[in-house]
């Protein structure tokens, strides 16, 4: 643990999505239509101006000019129509619609998995063809892949899903499993069902059922699916296009487990999802599962990934993709992989900077191989959820050669819609990932990281009066990379400044002249610089002492400290609060003891603002002796040594 002095700091949250981008938000469904959910979304890449879409419980959605505009239509199948909507496209540009079942006669509710067929980007559809028909068993939670990678088994459309023995039994003799099936024939047949899991889970549809399965095909045409259950998240894969799977292997434990509660939603999941960068980038063959579970809290649902590079033999420690640092909730996430440039693009819903259940959208995007993520916010509404209304169980996000399409519900209650963002990877502006100041005599150090740069000619740095003045003047100019993936580090000195209170901000200037502007970051010099524990006095003291007094005096200093805050590391560890991380009180405590460690008295337990403070103590009660006091305030400590004379 490292002491933090002579340090203050403010509240970073800079980021292109949070600060400067506003992408272009449409809305996908008919106006008309009022209870969409559980959105799917794909991109033709033998023609990626086509991109399809779905929702629950029966919509199909399509555009033909890049997701500027959409058209909506309603699937029908004699085999029923029941939700549960995954879509994806083959290399030739035929789309599948894959569903639920609930025929009207002939069968019962989800007795199988439906996969219809569209040659003209869903104007039509075949009638589609059942998956995995077993009287009485259940067939829910399906996803597609397909095979693109030019392998042995390039063109295979492959499915993976649960089946239950009886959907929401509590009865132990009844188990659920994830299970395969292959068309070789561009969906219009599928093989016999395989079962993917080594150990089954219950029906209940809960932590212990397995569930989540999501296939993703790898560079050789490898076939990978992870799912969640009652042993945690496991992984599975085939190397033989699907007609066997081995043993299956443990990637990483779900802390509160998968089936969990968020506040407004009306019910909640973190379910995983996994993708196989099967592009020829550095990190090609690279296999991640994405999920999200409670592990720092249920208040503080995060988003996490783990990444295998060896085939899914073993699999690396959670990281945490979210890069807030707030007690606050991420949830509901999916991931794609650019197979272009292998670019991995997560979305997921996000509350860091709303209160009650207000909601936003997220996407996060990692260029090396998800050991760092950048985070940007994509909606341009911020909405509110009940949980008295169904807001579906997934969303969903495509991406191929920089053009990035998420798609998300929002709520307006009692209405429900569908959109996405139209995001181009080129355009993605600076990100800084911190930004803080550091307190240097009579002047100020501002600190500055950036993990991705595009077309940047550097930073001017800008303040002003924190009160009275409304006018920023430029202080300084530092140059930026131009075009860079790699972590950069800039600082700039303010020096001999005068005492009181000022505000910084960054103005990020491009090439082509223009400019965004960072968060303001707030500096007090009027307030302590650091903390700090001075020596009591009068010390000694004591009615033996020359004073005569049993009472001393201890001081102690609160700086202005709000958080301290590095996106760096994205991984599982929480980001290191020191103090005041919401920029309030800091959270302090003042205890003496004797010379064998025992307490003998707690003077401060409590929060204070930034400041200086005295506290009496009083001896009249102790034994003479040596006495110490301890400072504790976040990671800071600090003992003093007072001597007592009677």
């Amino acid at each position: 643990m490292k002491t933090i002095t002579n340090l203050f700091f403010t509240l970073v949250l800079f980021w292109s999505g949070v600060i400067f981008a506003q992408f272009t938000n449409v809305q996908i469904n008919d106006p008309a239509s009022t209870s969409p959910e559980e959105v799917t979304i794909a991109i033709n890449t033998a023609n990626p101006q086509r991109l399809a879409g779905g929702a629950n419980i029966a919509y199909s959605y399509r555009s033909t000019d890049g997701g500027i505009t959409w058209s909506e239509s309603v699937m029908s199948s004699s085999l029923g129509v029941w939700g549960d909507p995954s879509v994806i496209y083959d290399g030739l540009g035929n789309l599948y619609f894959a569903h639920l079942s609930n025929p009207s006669s002939g069968g019962y509710w989800i007795d199988r998995i439906v996969v219809q067929k569209s040659t003209d980007n869903g104007l039509t559809w075949s009638d589609g063809a059942g998956v995995g028909f077993s009287s009485p068993k259940n067939q829910d939670k399906e996803w597609l892949a397909v095979d693109l990678t030019g392998s042995a088994y390039d063109g295979n459309i492959y499915m993976t899903w649960t089946e239950f023995d009886n959907y929401g039994s509590s009865n132990s003799s009844d188990s659920s499993r994830i299970l395969f099936s292959r068309s070789t024939d561009q969906g219009e047949t599928w093989s016999v069902p395989v079962i993917v899991s080594d150990v089954s889970g219950d029906c209940i549809d809960s932590d212990n059922t397995t569930e989540g399965a999501v296939p993703a095909v790898g560079p050789n045409g490898e076939i990978y699916v992870s799912w969640a259950g009652p042993l945690g998240l496991m992984f599975d894969k085939s190397t033989d296009g699907g007609l066997t799977f081995g043993t299956d292997v443990f990637v990483s434990d779900i802390p509160g487990g998968w089936d969990y509660n968020v506040s407004g939603i009306s019910r909640a999941n973190g379910l995983p999802i996994t993708a196989c960068d099967a592009s020829a980038s550095p990190y090609g063959g690279n296999i991640y599962v994405n999920w999200s579970d409670q592990r720092n809290g249920t208040s503080d649902t995060d988003i996490f990934l783990a990444k295998s590079t060896d085939g899914g033999a073993t699999w690396s420690a959670p990281k945490r993709v979210n890069n807030d640092f707030g007690n606050r909730q991420q949830f509901f996430t999916w991931m794609d992989v650019d197979q272009t440039n292998g670019f991995v693009y997560f979305v997921f819903y996000d509350r860091r900077n709303t209160t009650g259940n207000m909601t936003d959208v997220y996407v996060a995007r990692s260029v090396d191989g998800c050991e760092t993520f950048q985070n940007f916010k994509v909606n341009e509404v911020t909405f509110d959820t009940e949980s008295g209304i169904f807001f579906g169980d997934y969303i969903d996000i495509a991406a191929h050669n920089g053009k990035v399409y998420p798609i998300w519900t929002k709520m307006d209650a009692p209405d429900l819609s569908v959109w996405t963002a139209l995001i181009d990877d080129a355009s993605l502006p600076v990100e800084l990932i911190s930004f803080f100041a550091d307190r240097i005599n009579n002047g100020i150090e501002l600190f500055w990281k950036t993990v991705s740069e595009t077309n940047n000619k550097g930073f001017e740095v800008e303040r002003k009066k924190a009160k009275g003045e409304s006018i920023w003047e430029s202080v300084g100019f530092v140059e930026g990379a131009a075009t860079s993936t790699e972590t950069k580090s800039y600082s700039f000195s303010d020096e001999n400044i005068s005492g009181g209170k000022y505000k910084y901000r960054l103005k990020q200037i491009d090439f082509d002249g223009s400019f965004k502007y960072s968060e303001e970051i707030a500096v007090d010099l009027t307030l302590p610089g650091k903390f700090e524990l001075e020596q009591n006095y009068p010390n000694p003291f004591g009615a033996a002492s020359r004073s005569g007094n049993l009472q001393t005096t201890i001081g102690y200093s609160v700086p202005s400290i709000q958080l301290i805050l590095s996106k760096e590391s994205g991984d599982a560890e929480r980001g290191q609060t020191i103090a005041g991380a919401s920029g309030g009180p800091v959270n302090v405590s003042l205890k003496v003891y004797d010379v064998l460690g025992r307490e003998i008295a707690a003077l401060v337990d409590a929060a204070k603002p930034a400041g200086h403070y005295e506290i009496n103590f009083n001896a009249g009660n102790l034994p003479s002796g040596i006495y110490f006091y301890r400072m504790k305030a976040g990671e800071f400590t600090d003992s003093r040594k007072m001597l007592l004379l009677k």
